[in-house]
């Protein structure tokens, strides 16, 4: 395998990684919020909701 081919498979796999990451992170934070925490799992974007986390967490 040529070095440029390595190099590209290298980060390809990166960035699925990563993207992975980032879907079930939106996946887990919309379950625990919705269906857990037992409000509207689309509220979970907003910017009052991390607000009101971020100030519990201090």
């Amino acid at each position: 395998m040529s070095s440029t081919r390595y190099i590209v498979v290298t980060l390809l796999k990166i960035l699925v990684v990563i993207a992975l990451v980032i879907i079930l992170f939106v996946a887990g934070t919309m379950i625990g919020y919705g269906v857990i925490g037992g409000g509207d799992p689309r509220d979970v974007f907003k910017e009052e909701v991390w607000t009101h986390i971020m100030e519990f967490l201090k």
